[in-house]
This record gives structure tokens, C-alpha cells and sequence, in this order.
């Protein structure tokens, strides 16, 4: 997710300090992407160079300096909620790499690879499934707030994420599988066939060498 525009449509709500922001975003998405406060106030700096984001000229009482979002900013985020994210753009998925590589890497045991990817993955769907249960009882319950709708979301996404990991993981072993019952190509064969014909070439233009040198003795 964009923090620059995570934090501007926390903005567009009220004006809020760098560590309210901080904690009111983690507080939103469950502390599933956590944000460090360094993070915050760089991101807030581009947001102001931007002109999206204004400050107060002075810090409160407390040394701490109030941000508002500017009518550019509103702009920004209001385009945010109407447009599609992008998925032209593939993100790097490490799984995948490390399992493309490891294909094409001798000396790999691949199914290893993906046995022991698969017993972490189901961990961690266990453990989101405990998380989903925790959420959906807190939001069912009489004083539920719209955060923890919001946890409860994101939840759902990553165990819908972890499930098709898995899914992903079955579709590997099975082609691997497929991949190894299948013929290999007789390369050796095929080398040793070219190595017969050149040799057998070489042998009849040493014959027909010959047969001339012959004829000439002769004459």
C-alpha cells in the first residue's frame, strides 16, 4: 500500500500530528504493514514540498506540529478512492524467484524446497484463521468499531492470499512430478550419432584420398 496516500486519507479526515498518523494507520490495517516514525515525517515532507500537505507555523505546548491536507491533497486522495490499483506492474514476489531459480539450479532438491514452504505457509494460515476468529468476535460485539471492520478485512486478505500460496505450492509438486516422469530427451545419443556420421565422413574422404592417390601411381 502507498503510505502517501494512506496518510492523506487518514488527513482528509482531520488534521492529525506525525505520531497520531503513525498510530491511527497501524491501528487501521491491524499493524499488518507497522510504520516506524521516521518513515512518517519523510513521507509527510514530500506531501508538504508537494503541496498536498501543510503545517502549523508553530508546534503545540507538547513540541508537536499539527499537519493538515491541502485542497491539492484532497484532490490527490479523492482520485485515490475513484481510480483502480494498478496491476499492470507484477510486484517481486520472493517465492516465486527463489522457486524459478531453484528449478534451474543444479544440485537443488526442489521438492524440499516446496515441502518446507508449504509447512510454513500453513502455519501461518493457522495462525491467521486464530487472528480472524479474535477479529470477527471483537466486531460482533456491541462495542465493534469500524477499525476493527477494517482489521477484520485485512485479515481475510491475507488468509485468502495464504490459501492460494498453498494452492500455488500443490500446482508446483504436481508439475514437478509430471516433469520428472517425463522422457528425457537422448542427448547423448544424439551427440553419439553426429560423433558415428563425422567419423564415417571422415573415413570415406580418407578412401576417396586414397583411391586418387591410387589412379595417379598409376598413370
Amino acid at each position: 500500500m502507498s503510505v502517501k496516500l494512506g496518510l492523506l486519507a487518514l488527513l482528509a479526515e482531520q488534521s492529525m500530528y506525525g505520531a497520531q498518523l503513525r498510530s491511527e494507520f497501524e491501528a487501521r490495517t491491524g499493524g499488518t504493514w507497522p510504520l516506524n516514525v521516521g518513515q512518517v515525517y519523510t513521507t509527510l515532507a514530500r506531501l508538504e514540498r508537494d503541496g498536498m500537505v501543510a503545517q502549523d507555523a508553530q508546534a503545540d505546548e507538547e513540541g508537536r506540529i499539527l499537519y493538515h491536507l491541502t485542497p491539492l491533497g484532497l484532490e490527490e486522495v479523492t482520485t485515490w478512492w475513484r481510480t483502480p490499483v494498478d496491476r499492470d506492474e507484477t510486484p517481486r514476489d520472493e517465492l516465486v524467484i527463489k522457486l524459478a531459480l531453484a528449478v534451474t539450479t543444479p544440485g537443488v532438491d526442489v521438492p524440499a524446497v516446496v515441502q518446507t514452504q508449504r509447512t510454513a505457509t500453513l502455519r501461518h494460515l493457522r495462525d491467521l484463521t486464530r487472528l480472524k476468529v479474535q477479529a470477527s468476535d471483537q466486531q460482533a460485539s456491541s462495542d465493534g468499531t469500524s477499525n476493527d471492520l477494517a482489521w477484520l478485512l485485512v485479515v481475510e486478505n491475507l488468509i485468502f492470499a495464504a490459501e492460494s500460496e498453498v494452492r500455488w505450492l500443490d500446482h508446483v509438486e504436481a508439475r514437478l512430478a509430471t516433469e520428472a516422469a517425463r522422457p528425457k530427451r537422448a542427448v547423448a545419443s544424439t551427440d553419439a550419432a553426429a560423433a558415428e556420421d563425422a567419423e564415417y565422413r571422415t573415413a570415406a574422404a580418407r578412401s576417396a584420398n586414397t583411391t586418387t592417390t591410387s589412379q595417379g601411381a598409376r598413370k
